[in-house]
């Protein structure tokens, strides 16, 4: 056998509901794979800023245990996972989940190199999470795709334009903007992933991956995942630029719309919103308009 079985890590604050975290050992080289799996499938695995706190301490665990030398990012399930969990957003904590122990900043700043093993939907926060990662390995049954603009989600910050450097500027404007969704072969194709495999060949594909990286020396690998992570620190952080442009977006009307109709199971009345706003200034502007005795003539 050349791996020991998946292990559940427990106990010293490790004891977790959220995610499943485990490890296990290449027989040969002795070196460990600490896996980070959001473990909540009767949801679509989707996040609160519980499930990210949990993967902070797990991340933190594995980067400080020298026996590891990579660490998995999955979820437990038919899917990878739906990004944030909607329902919890539309309460007002979506702020917290995008500005407390990002998962994003918990790749960008691991020590030891991460490797997403997607498979099923991979979708909002798990599809930029899954990019970020140094390495994604697909099953052929997984989609991928962005929802901000769908759900009044308006991320912002490194992630976004971070895009353009693994699928080129037009497509990740064509991800983000339009909130398309690609097979595992038009990722492939577009080099969103490093390779597809039939969905019961990931997980051996995915420990392969990392027997390869085992078999290299993991403080070259350490060095290495910092040099390429450096080019992401001249981007913006997260919430930059949405605070400047929309300040109280989240008690916003629009802000509050996307949500509610992803809850509420209809589409979204993003330009009904508007419309209001619009008549509401013309109102505004024939009241100003009557207090100075310039009303134009009704017709």
């Amino acid at each position: 056998m050349t791996w020991t079985p998946w292990t559940k890590v427990e106990g010293d604050g490790l004891d977790f509901d959220e995610i499943l975290y485990e490890k296990c050992f290449h027989t040969s080289s002795q070196g460990g794979v600490a896996r980070v799996s959001t473990n909540k499938p009767h949801k679509l695995n989707t996040m609160t800023l519980r499930t990210v706190e949990q993967m902070f301490r797990a991340f933190y665990d594995a980067n400080h245990d020298p026996k590891v030398g990579v660490i998995v990012v999955a979820g437990v399930g038919k899917h990878f996972g739906a990004g944030g969990d909607v329902e919890w957003e539309k309460w007002g904590l979506r702020e917290a989940f995008y500005n407390r122990y990002p998962h994003n900043r918990l790749i960008r700043l691991s020590r030891k190199p991460v490797l997403a093993a997607v498979q099923g939907y991979c979708l909002g926060g798990h599809n930029h999470m899954a990019y970020i990662c140094d390495f994604t390995i697909a099953a052929d049954d997984a989609i991928f795709g962005q929802a901000g603009p769908k759900v009044s989600s308006p991320a912002d910050g490194f992630f976004v334009p971070y895009l353009t450097k693994v699928i080129g500027a037009k497509r990740a404007r064509e991800m983000w903007m339009l909130c398309r969704r690609y097979t595992a072969d038009e990722a492939l194709g577009m080099g969103l992933v490093n390779k597809v495999v039939p969905r019961d060949r990931l997980d051996p594909e995915v420990l392969a991956w990392c027997e390869e990286m085992l078999s290299l020396s993991p403080g070259c690998l350490e060095i290495l995942k910092a040099a390429f992570d450096q080019e992401m620190d001249g981007y913006a952080e997260m919430g930059t630029i949405s605070s400047q442009f929309y300040p109280d977006w989240f008690d916003m009307p629009e802000g509050k719309e996307g949500g509610n109709a992803f809850v509420q199971k209809r589409p979204p009345e993003f330009w009904k919103i508007r419309d209001d706003e619009a008549k509401s200034r013309e109102t505004l502007i024939e009241r100003y308009e009557q207090s100075l005795g310039n009303a134009k003539p009704k017709t």
